[in-house]
């Protein structure tokens, strides 16, 4: 839950950092999309390998503990390049918390009720999305009406939300120590001994992904390695300087957003290209159920079409209902942002028990769940951003966020159920991939764009992300034919590649 607050409470304070700052929807896209993206991406690729071999339950303490404190050190932000590093930090303690939470619950609970157990902690994800903008605009309005000229410290309303949201971050992390570490594996009969030096693998990792030193780590693979590791530098370099000279001129107040969007963008894609060739020249069996593996490079792309969408309209829901339709910070707390958490909870929570109930019937039942969360936000998405009522909006955006939120424990119990439990936080981390780096790295950022080139049209913005669907459609359809037979053979496929199992 709080990772979420602190990371979609940006949503309710967009409009007063656009005002303070004076910079453009671009930019508050690429902030909450691009800026957070990439190092959560990035770090959580060695965090998720950290996952793999020591205590999970202490790393989610101590990633816990990095983006509270960084969410609270937002709060003291006076220019978009200082608020910009604070959510970078906020991306890399954030890292944490998936591959660890992922890899323990499938832990403590059997194969038959995962999606469900799965579904129950993703809820607390659209909980604190939700409740992020109840509390948000508590904290603005409250402040705001005490301190007209700024309180202590020169602080306005939304640098005050920041640290009232942060703070408590630091307070959890004590109690979340106090989990319980299961044994990695046993309970589906594959028990995994301690890694005895956990941190090699996640240092290895780490030098792996974050450029410059993937060019020294190809080269210590050998000459050919190298010359791919240089051919991805130089091709990624192209396709990001090739978008930032099509892209038309911004009507930010801020310059540069474009190209820092697509700057960061090509070093994230270019980061994990070099991870993945890394992976499959230390780890191939990994290699082979993840990133070899089309069912699995299917499933998780197909969710990253409905992060896309799903990022887009949770990020840009209380900025378009206040700029365009008048509604008021606090309105939007109870109405907006309440029902959002009772929608998403709702959501996940039936979607991750349709999904175990229909893979009882067919093996690819869960993928069904999946292309529904894709499909059904259609409608009142449309709706909800046509309509000039603010009482039809606020119901059109229950039903989008509800519909959408009931893909995730799908996706990702699929998407656990094709790697051997010793991979499952390197698979969470790579699941997350296509959520970070297509869903809220791309997601937000070009319903920005979109509105900051058409005179603030929002409305436009938001809706123009429904390009995803027929790519997520063609991703699901295929993954829908490939997932039973790669399910079944998951063992048989990593034993292929020299697991030991």
């Amino acid at each position: 839950m709080l990772n979420f607050i602190d990371r979609q409470i940006l949503s309710i304070l967009a409009n007063d950092i656009k005002a303070d700052l004076g910079v453009g929807d671009d930019y508050l896209g690429f902030l909450y999309g691009t800026a957070f993206a990439v190092f959560y991406a990035l770090f959580g690729i060695p965090l998720g390998k950290l996952a793999d071999s020591w205590k999970r339950v202490r790393l989610m303490a101590i990633g816990l503990t990095l983006w509270s404190a960084m969410t609270a050190l937002s709060g003291f932000a006076k220019t978009a390049a200082g608020l910009t590093v604070a959510r970078i930090g906020v991306g890399v303690g954030e890292a944490t918390a998936s591959p660890s939470a992922y890899s323990l619950i499938s832990d403590w609970f059997p194969a038959r009720l995962r999606a469900t157990a799965l579904a129950i902690y993703s809820s607390g994800l659209y909980v604190g999305g939700g409740i992020s903008l109840l509390i948000g605009a508590m904290v603005v309005e409250a402040w705001n009406e005490a301190y007209p000229g700024g309180g202590p410290l020169g602080l306005v309303g939304w640098q005050a939300a920041f640290l009232a949201v942060g703070i408590p971050g630091l307070l959890l992390a004590i109690w979340v120590l106090s989990l319980r570490e299961p044994v990695r594996g046993e309970i589906d009969g594959l028990p995994t001994p301690e890694d005895p030096e956990p941190f090699r693998g996640f240092l290895r990792e780490l030098f792996q992904v974050i450029p410059p030193f993937t060019i020294l780590g190809a080269a210590m693979r050998g000459t050919s390695a190298l010359m791919v590791n240089l051919a991805g530098l130089l091709g990624f370099a192209v396709l990001a300087w090739v978008m930032t000279q099509i892209a038309p001129a911004s009507a930010a107040l801020l310059p540069g957003i474009v190209s820092d969007q697509w700057l960061f963008l090509g070093i994230g894609y270019y980061a994990v290209f070099s991870w993945a060739m890394g992976l499959k020249a230390r780890d191939l069996p990994t290699f082979r159920l993840t990133w070899g593996s089309p069912a699995f490079l299917t499933v998780i792309l197909g969710y990253g079409m409905v992060a896309f969408m799903s990022y887009a309209g949770s990020y840009w829901g209380a900025p378009y209902a206040e700029r365009a339709l008048g509604a008021a910070k606090s309105d939007l707390g109870w109405f907006l942002g309440a029902p959002a958490a009772v929608a998403g909870f709702l959501g996940v929570i039936l979607g991750g028990r349709l999904a175990d109930f229909l893979l009882e019937r067919r093996p690819e039942g869960r993928l069904y769940v999946v292309m529904f969360g894709l499909v059904a936000p259609i409608p009142p998405l449309l709706i909800a951003y046509t309509t000039d009522a603010l009482v039809t909006f606020y119901i059109a955006s229950f039903f989008a966020n509800m519909f959408s939120a009931s893909a995730l424990g799908a996706a990702a119990a699929s998407s656990q159920a094709l790697v051997l439990p010793r991979m499952r936080g390197l698979a969470t981390a790579t699941f997350f991939l296509s959520t970070t780096l297509v869903g809220l790295g791309l997601g937000p950022f070009m319903a920005g764009y979109v509105s900051a080139t058409n005179a603030d049209d929002l409305s436009f913005g938001v809706l123009s992300t429904l390009v995803a669907v027929p790519i997520g459609l063609v991703l699901l359809i295929a993954a829908m034919k490939l997932v039973p037979a790669a399910g079944a053979s998951v063992v048989e496929r990593a034993r292929a590649a020299g697991e030991n199992v």
